[in-house]
C-alpha cells in the first residue's frame, strides 16, 4: 500500500509528463517478475472413524507466504488487450492441522488427540492469462486478469498423512495497475488461482501396513488448491 501510495503521488506529480508514450504500441514485450505466494487447500472432510474409534478432521487454520518468481511475454491484441504468459517457480508451505473429535483428553499421548503436517511444495508453473486494460490515464493504467494456470510440483513425496498429486490446472483472476516510470512498467498484481482437481492421492500404496497414517487419507474425499499470488511486474 505504501509503495502504491508513493507511485500514485508521483504520477500526479508529473501529470503533464508521459513517460513510456508508445510502450503500449509494442507487438510484443518482454519482462520479470518477482513476488509472494500463500497456499491453501480446500478440504472436503468426510468424518470417517477407524476401528478404533477415532475421528480426525484436518484443516489449514494459517498461512505463510512463499516466494515466486516469473519471466514474462506480452503479446498485443488490440487497444485493451494483451495476452500474457508468465512461466516461472513458485515456492511455499502448507501447514495441516489434524484434530481428533473422539480424543480423549485424559490420554497423554498428545499425538491421538492433535497431529500435523507441513506440505513444502515447489511448483513450476505456466499461466496464460487475458489482460484486460482501461484507458491510459496520465501515467497510470488498472486492468483486470483473467486466465488458466497448469501447474507442476517438482518436490518430493514421503510417506506422511497425507500426499498430493504433481499437476493440477488452476483458474485465475486477478487486478493491478501499469505505473508508467521514466524507464520501465511498473505493474504491482494479485491473483485469486483455484485449482479444478482433486490433488489428494488415495492410492496409498506404501500406507497398506501402516493404519496409523491412512485414517487420515481416508477421513477426506477432496482436496483442492487454492492460492493467492502478489507479484511486481517490471516491464
Amino acid at each position: 500500500m505504501l509503495v502504491l501510495t508513493a507511485l500514485a503521488t508521483v504520477a500526479q506529480d508529473n501529470d503533464k509528463i508521459l513517460n513510456r508514450q508508445y510502450a503500449d504500441m509494442k507487438r510484443v514485450h518482454f519482462g520479470f517478475s518477482i513476488g509472494l505466494n500463500f497456499q491453501d487447500l480446500n478440504i472436503t472432510n468426510n468424518g470417517f472413524t477407524s476401528e478404533d474409534g477415532e475421528q480426525w478432521w484436518s484443516d489449514i487454520p494459517q498461512h505463510s507466504p512463499g516466494f515466486c518468481v516469473n519471466v514474462l511475454a506480452d503479446y498485443r491484441l488490440g487497444k485493451h488487450f494483451n495476452l500474457r504468459c508468465a512461466p516461472g517457480m513458485y515456492f511455499g508451505n502448507k501447514v495441516v492441522q489434524f484434530r481428533n473429535s473422539m480424543a480423549n483428553p485424559e490420554l497423554d499421548d498428545i499425538t491421538h488427540q492433535r497431529q500435523s503436517q507441513n506440505i513444502k511444495s515447489t511448483y513450476l508453473v505456466l499461466p496464460v492469462d487475458l489482460k484486460i486494460s482501461s484507458l491510459r490515464y496520465h501515467n497510470l493504467r488498472p486492468y483486470v486478469t483473467t486466465g488458466v494456470m497448469p501447474v507442476w510440483d517438482l518436490s518430493k513425496n514421503h510417506s506422511e498423512q497425507f500426499q498430493l498429486k504433481k499437476t493440477d490446472v488452476m483458474l485465475s483472476v486477478g487486478m493491478g495497475c501499469d505505473f508508467y516510470l521514466p524507464f520501465f512498467k511498473f505493474c504491482p498484481e494479485v491473483k485469486f488461482c483455484f485449482g479444478l482437481k482433486n490433488v489428494l492421492n488415495k492410492n496409498r500404496d506404501d500406507l497398506k501396513d501402516n493404519p496409523e497414517l491412512m485414517r487420515f487419507t481416508q477421513s477426506v474425499d477432496k482436496m483442492q488448491n487454492n492460492m493467492v499470488v502478489v507479484t511486481f511486474n517490471f516491464e
